[in-house]
């Protein structure tokens, strides 16, 4: 076990905290990068939805899991992040300048629902924002001039310069590419003020205010922030897709959003990764058990609500701390095993001290 003795403050400012870890992130980017070696394109092009959804979920996780702000509107910030690309796309821009579009389009309406957020909080912020969702989903099926309503949007094919990204490898490397930028950012962003800032306003406003935090521009930098990195996840979904419609951007994909990082493990980026898997991975395998046990799906058309929520509710009874958190205690087992105490997995309920005032 690696125990890190650390003796000032840049060491707990670090971006790796020790060289372990910087041999187990180059292992795993030398498998991530290897991976169109060994798989097909069917299993490629689930592997970049996982990168598409963990773009997303990392901009969720920034919110609810650093910021404690809950949201059931990043659908909107989803759907705008792929329709900015597929109009601007049509309209012969180049993919560099759509793409930074889909994302600052997002941010300013994370501004927007930013606003009511300076005074609410809680399940009213929640509702705020799902209302919000509704607006921006009815914009869409309406506003038929530009996005062509209900009829839908073709996507146009993506190129970069002379480069044509024809096949699920290559959007597989630009999502993955996407995806360590969006880690590495907000990685960062925690360690600075701005990221202290979040998790004092996410443990208590009250005693981060007295702290001397500026609540409004911290939570207006939350939203704006987590609704780009949505944004650029929904402008590369509109490539994985091709065709959008706004039924495609509905209450689901922000329940899918906010489920993500609760099952990925709250608070936690890796948790975001791991919870996209999860959200990609689950119809499939809900496919190849109804296979197994020769269920149809006109027979049995609720299974996959029915699975989704037992699981969901199973985590949040059993282990609350996501997926993420039951990797880290089984590592932690492997470490210490055969003399970790008998109390260390043992479930606990702990309180910060500042919510007592509430």
């Amino acid at each position: 076990m690696h125990i890190e003795m650390k003796t000032s403050f840049d060491q707990d400012l670090r971006l790796f905290e020790h060289r372990g870890i910087v041999f187990w992130y180059a292992l795993l980017g030398t498998a991530a990068l290897a991976a169109p070696l060994a798989l097909g394109p069917y299993a490629m092009s689930l592997a970049g939805f996982v990168c598409v959804y963990a773009i997303a979920g990392v901009g969720m996780m920034l919110l609810a899991g650093y910021a404690g702000q809950v949201s059931l509107g990043h659908a909107a910030f989803f759907a705008a992040g792929a329709y900015v690309e597929a109009i601007a796309l049509t309209q012969g821009w180049p993919f560099a300048a759509s793409f930074v579009a889909a994302g600052a389009i997002a941010a300013l309406l994370g501004l927007v629902i930013g606003l009511p957020a300076l005074r609410m909080s809680g399940i009213y912020l929640a509702v705020a924002t799902l209302a919000f969702a509704f607006v921006v989903e009815e914009v869409l099926a309406r506003w038929e001039s530009m996005t062509r309503g209900n009829n839908g949007l073709t996507v146009p094919p993506l190129t970069i310069g002379p480069l044509a990204l024809d096949a699920e490898w290559k959007l597989y490397y630009l999502a993955l590419a996407v995806l360590v930028l969006a880690l590495l950012g907000v990685r960062n962003l925690l360690r600075s003020k701005t990221g202290r800032a979040l998790m004092a306003l996410r443990d208590s406003e009250i005693a981060a205010q007295s702290m001397g935090v500026a609540l409004a521009r911290t939570k207006l930098v939350a939203f704006a922030a987590s609704a780009a990195l949505t944004g650029l996840a929904g402008a590369l979904y509109a490539h994985k897709i091709q065709f959008l419609s706004p039924d495609q951007f509905t209450i689901n994909t922000s329940v899918e959003l906010l489920v993500l990082v609760l099952v990925g493990g709250l608070g936690s980026l890796h948790g975001a990764v791991f919870g996209a898997a999860f959200i990609v991975m689950l119809p499939q395998a809900i496919v190849l058990v109804k296979g197994a046990l020769g269920l149809s799906a006109a027979t049995q058309a609720g299974l996959d609500a029915g699975v989704y929520g037992l699981l969901l509710i199973g985590f949040m009874l059993y282990e609350p701390a996501g997926l993420y958190g039951r990797w880290v205690k089984v590592r932690m087992y492997l470490e210490l095993f055969p003399f970790y105490p008998r109390a260390t997995f043992r479930r606990q309920r702990a309180y910060a001290r500042t919510d007592r005032l509430k």
